[in-house]
């Protein structure tokens, strides 16, 4: 088992593409990263982790890292993959804050990071993908989708960063709302909409294209706007407005700890495709954690 590094989010893509494509949902990341890179230039690329575990020179899993962001992982075909690519991202400078891949892969990557670096890992975050091919209609809503612009700038801000706050428990996305959102509306194929009903009630972004499918996220109603209904009818229209522009599947994260969610966006049509877990590495346990979210 050998790794092997690329020096470009195209030849990643370039060799990796058709392992990841196996479970394109599942893989999102691993494919939209890359993607948004290429499309916003050279520079946003330049300091990316983007390797593979080869096995006899057949792919057998495949992670990214953008600094200071934590690791992605793919689903592994065979064992030893887990410990080659943890061995290869424990080289690097600065070394990954945690780990994002489907389960159990991030489990098993957090223990072999313990075993070479001796930092123990906490779970952040447990989630699960769904994925839509056809909206089932959500009547009785009133409103309209709206695409956000500048405009909505200052009120998206706030919103995100409660987002951050009730979502992951501390200020992550917080601290981080102003890149996600020059990100969003920086991006072709990204962006914000709001769920306008006499004034903005909802709002969720999109973006992570792969060869198929969009992602949905973050998607946020602030509480004095919740129980009617926004935060379904907003991804639902968002929903079915990507697949009329040509995709052929959405996706979205659900957290697991949130049933309420996994039983809204099911009743509009989103399937489970696969559950991921995020583990943050203990270097200092009385220091902050990295951040996460991209």
């Amino acid at each position: 088992m050998n790794v092997v590094r690329y020096g470009t989010p195209r030849a990643f893509l370039d060799a990796v593409e058709p392992f990841l494509l196996r479970d394109e949902a599942c893989h999102n990341l691993l494919l939209g990263i890359p993607a948004r890179l290429i499309a916003r230039g050279a520079a946003a690329a330049a300091d990316g982790y983007l390797a593979a575990a080869l096995d006899r020179g057949e792919i057998a899993g495949a992670a990214m890292m953008t600094s200071p962001y934590r690791l992605v992982v793919s689903q592994i075909t065979r064992p030893d993959a887990v410990r080659a690519l943890a061995e290869d991202a424990a080289s690097l400078r600065p070394t990954p804050p945690g780990v994002h891949a489907p389960d159990p892969v991030a489990s098993e990557f957090a223990a072999a990071w313990q075993r070479l670096t001796g930092e123990p890992s906490r779970l952040a975050l447990h989630e699960r993908i769904h994925r839509l091919e056809s909206v089932r209609p959500v009547p009785g809503i009133p409103g309209l989708l709206r695409p956000a612009g500048d405009a909505h700038r200052p009120l998206l801000l706030v919103w995100l960063r409660a987002f951050g706050a009730e979502a992951f428990g501390d200020n992550r996305l917080a601290g981080e709302a102003e890149t996600v959102l020059d990100t969003r509306l920086g991006t072709p194929g990204e962006g914000f909409v709001v769920w306008d009903d006499a004034g903005p009630r909802c709002v969720a972004g999109y973006g992570g294209t792969t060869r198929h499918g969009v992602k949905i996220g973050p998607v946020y109603t602030p509480p004095e706007f919740r129980s009617h209904g926004y935060g379904t009818a907003c991804v639902a229209e968002l929903s079915r407005l990507l697949l009329e522009r040509g995709r052929r599947f959405c996706m979205l994260y659900t957290d697991l700890a949130n049933p309420t969610s996994n039983r809204i966006y099911q009743r509009i049509g989103y399937e489970p495709v696969c559950d991921a877990a995020e583990y943050r590495f203990i270097r200092n346990p009385a220091g902050p954690d990295g951040p996460t979210v991209l």
